[in-house]
């Protein structure tokens, strides 16, 4: 009777691992699945193949009170051979800040990095084109990379760009050994590239965006050298939603942005023209006329943008929902009037008191544009559309 009685006495122990990743999957607080190893060896099997993404102390990939505590850990191939011998599923990775990672620390790639689709090398400086390239080999479906500050040169992009033709997101701020024959091979050999960051990239114009593909909707080009041809080059795709070029070299002159609004700029929704003091009447024209679906743009510090230029942004921009026109040197009491009896969606105008805008044109600009939220402040990033990098 005794031995019959135990016949159907089952245990949690008891259930299949199929179940047990099920439950693992379904527990919703941090400490729950963080603890949930420590039941046995068993179930921290369950929890390590679970693990989908990983990131070290010494990482500034997602800033913490932990990662600017260690920002110089010594972390070397015997750490991340064992981490990824460990979390054999993962699909992202940060690396970042991890300062002294050599070529040599990333061959474990090459046995456990066929799942990765995100990876992160942000200020790994010790590590060359030779361990970007072992990196581009050992995780061929990765669709997301950052490079920020890293030495990469354009033999090392040419390898991610060989090896990884499904990359969709790059980020190569302030990469300085990065040309435009590197941006070109990038783009010739991805054609699913959505993002791509080439900030303070001083030996970029531009000009070998020149043929990318339509899928391109995001680029961030912040005091970049671009030249004329250039700024042609990045509007080439016809799917360019968000642009920015902020803080444009001088030598781009008062028509240096005319290409934008030549017909391939026609999906731009957000730009970002901050600092770029040298733009003049020409470019905002024909940018105010060749892209309709434009809803925020940024011309803080436009110097040269003057009465025809607002005139224009006034009668074309029949979408804009913010501008930004803060120490606008030439926008005066007539401009500001062009803009309120203009731009009948706009929301919020940023815009700092002072320079030739009266009070008195300002107070009437409130009295007929009672839906419009004028903001005495400077925004000095937009971060709109920065899904692409999440």
């Amino acid at each position: 009777m005794e031995g019959h009685s135990n016949i159907g006495l089952t245990s949690i122990m008891h259930l299949p691992d199929d179940c047990l990743y099920f439950i693992f999957q379904r527990l919703d607080c941090f400490t729950d699945r963080e603890s949930f190893g420590l039941t046995c060896q068993r179930w921290l099997q369950i929890q390590n193949h679970s693990r989908r993404s990983l990131q070290f102390a010494c990482s500034f990939t997602h800033l913490s009170l932990s990662s600017l505590g260690h920002p110089n850990f010594n972390f070397h191939s015997f750490h991340l051979n064992r981490v990824l011998t460990r979390f054999q599923n993962l699909q992202s990775l940060s690396l970042a800040g991890c300062i002294y990672l050599t070529d040599s620390a990333l061959a474990p790639l090459q046995f456990y990095g066929s799942n990765l689709q995100a990876i992160h090398f942000d200020c790994c400086f010790c590590i060359t084109d030779n361990g970007f390239s072992i990196a581009a080999i050992a995780c061929p479906l990765l669709t997301r990379v950052s490079l920020y500050r890293c030495n990469v040169t354009d033999v090392g992009l040419a390898n991610f760009a060989k090896a990884c033709s499904g990359l969709k997101q790059v980020n190569l701020s302030h990469c300085s050994y990065i040309s435009d024959h590197g941006l070109r091979t990038l783009v010739n050999g991805c054609h699913q590239l959505q993002a791509v960051k080439i900030s303070f990239c001083s030996r970029i114009t531009g000009i070998g965006f020149r043929g990318c593909s339509s899928t391109l909707a995001y680029v961030e080009a912040e005091s970049c050298d671009l030249e004329p041809q250039g700024i042609g080059g990045l509007v080439s795709g016809g799917g360019l939603e968000y642009l920015d070029v902020s803080s444009l070299s001088w030598h781009v002159g008062r028509d240096g942005l005319v290409a934008i609004g030549a017909g391939l700029g026609s999906s731009l929704k957000i730009l970002n023209l901050r600092l770029c003091r040298t733009v003049g009447d020409e470019s905002i024209s024909a940018i105010s006329k060749g892209c309709p679906l434009l809803q925020e743009w940024n011309l803080a510090l436009c110097n040269e943008v003057r009465i025809s230029g607002w005139v224009s942004i006034g009668m074309n921009c029949h979408n804009l929902e913010k501008l930004h026109v803060n120490r606008c040197r030439n926008l005066c009491d007539n401009g500001l009037m062009a803009l309120r009896n203009g731009c009948r969606r706009l929301s919020v105008l940023y815009m700092s008191r002072g320079g030739k805008i009266t009070s008195t044109a300002i107070e009437m600009f409130k009295c007929y544009r009672g839906d419009v939220v004028i903001k005495d402040e400077e925004i000095m990033t937009m971060s709109i559309g920065l899904q692409y990098f999440i």
